[in-house]
């Protein structure tokens, strides 16, 4: 295997892929933007206890630009492997081998059934590494991998990997079940990665209290269920091995932990989210796995914004986000099936300002509220006793979602107010204030009753 190609340069890509290269200058990375200019800039650097080091090696956000692979080490997320599939086919070859090194038990399968031939050896990345900024990894334990053939038998190919990671003085162990290997990682993956972001804390935490172990034991016992009924059936007592592993890095958090904390996308789907999947497909209950995929998804969740997505913030207990699907959950008293009835020329549909306000708990003594549009440009600011009686949010229009060139998703009109009415486009904001707001309509001589066009 004279080149080697590295697509990711994350904590695993980044550090296994650095010593490789430190090894041999035919080791080349594709990487995303940011990513390559760090890169290209400064080296791709591992921070250890045991030293710190900085590799130059050749890179590209486009693999024609590298040499043509004769391996290709897989170290991106599951869940951007059919983009970065993508990417790569025009470099593949019928001598190209893909070495997996990530998380989950389908990439393989999923590589094979796209590839349509033999070019797959499987990969269990073991490391605690982070990404402190683009193209530097700290690395703290561990730091090696286990491979195999899907079919069990020690090929050359999978020799000459092996070797080529001993050769960089990465521990690299040839097992005879990696199917089997990579499942019982993802027994200890879907047990440690959901609790240590729900207790926001370190893998210690879970172990060291009783009443914690029950539930890790029926967490493993989904996953192993699922896994015997896919024949690949694992040891009686892999819930106690799953706990016994982990007491030699007690002190760590987990992957999953640092991608919610680093605001990037987590891999419960990879998870859990395909141990829950599988369940279902395979008739086989898994309520623990459930409640961790949907309980995760709400913690990790980005706080949403832009079109379509209404914030209540200000003098508030607390800020809220409301999406349509919300809004239209309220209450029906807050809805006005028949916009036209109130304003001539709007046949839609709204809610009343007053059903948003009662969401969210006002602060003592907030007595007015301003409506800002989402790009910033326009507000228009009610005593809350006007927004209450008056404020309608109009958000379907004959029959269809309020269009932006329509002043949608939102738009405000207080039919009824006479020289004090407002109207703002594109509403994405309602402000609480204790007095008055920013307001930036020109006159309050207008029309209470506007027309779609105003």
């Amino acid at each position: 295997m004279q080149q080697i190609m590295v697509v990711g340069a994350g904590s695993v890509g980044g550090f296994f892929g650095a010593h490789l290269a430190k090894q041999g200058p035919n080791v080349s990375f594709l990487l995303r933007p940011r990513t390559l200019r760090a890169v290209q800039a400064n080296g791709l650097t591992i921070r250890s206890a045991s030293g710190t080091f900085t590799v130059r090696p050749p890179c590209a956000s486009n693999p024609r630009e590298l040499p043509a692979p004769d391996l290709i080490i897989l170290a991106v997320k599951a869940y951007d492997l059919d983009a970065t599939l993508d990417q790569l086919e025009p470099v593949l070859t019928e001598r190209t081998v893909l070495l997996t090194l990530q998380n989950g038990v389908d990439v393989e399968d999923r590589l094979l059934s796209r590839l349509k031939r033999d070019c797959v050896v499987g990969g269990v990345a073991f490391i605690y590494s982070k990404i402190v900024a683009p193209g530097v990894i700290e690395h703290y334990k561990r730091g090696a991998v286990s491979i195999g053939e899907l079919m069990g038998h020690k090929s050359p190919r999978v020799l000459a990997i092996a070797d080529l990671f001993k050769q960089a003085g990465l521990p690299c162990h040839l097992v005879d079940d990696i199917r089997r290997a990579k499942w019982e990682k993802m027994c200890w993956n879907c047990v440690f990665n959901p609790l240590t972001v729900l207790i926001d804390d370190r893998i210690a935490k879970a172990l060291d209290h009783p009443e914690m172990l029950p539930v890790i034991r029926q967490i493993v016992g989904e996953v192993a269920a699922v896994a015997a009924t896919l024949k690949v059936p694992l040891s009686e007592d892999i819930a106690d091995k799953v706990v016994r592993w982990s007491q030699e890095i007690r002190d760590i958090h987990t992957s999953m932990y640092d991608d919610w904390k680093a605001g990037r996308q987590t891999e419960i789907d990879t998870l859990n989210g395909h141990i829950v999947k599988l369940g279902h497909e395979l008739g086989i209950p898994v309520p623990l796995n459930e409640a961790l995929t949907a309980t995760i998804k709400v913690v990790t969740e980005r706080e949403r914004s832009g079109p379509g997505i209404l914030r209540i913030d200000g003098d508030v207990i607390q800020p809220i986000q409301l999406g349509l699907d919300a809004i239209a959950k309220l209450p029906a008293e807050h809805h006005v099936p028949d916009v036209s009835k109130l304003a001539s020329g709007f046949k839609g549909k709204g809610v009343r300002v007053k059903g948003l306000l009662e969401v969210p708990a006002m602060a003592i003594g907030a007595d007015h509220v301003t409506f800002h549009s989402l790009d910033g440009k326009f507000a228009a600011c009610l005593t809350i006793p006007q927004a209450v009686e008056h404020g309608i949010l109009i958000y379907e229009l004959d029959g269809a979602v309020l269009s932006e060139q329509k002043g949608g998703p939102f738009r405000l009109i207080a039919p009824g107010l006479g020289d004090l009415c407002a109207n703002v486009k594109g509403v994405g904001r309602i402000q609480v204030s204790k007095g008055p707001g920013r307001d930036t309509r020109p006159s309050l001589n207008c029309d209470p009753k506007p027309s779609p066009s105003s």
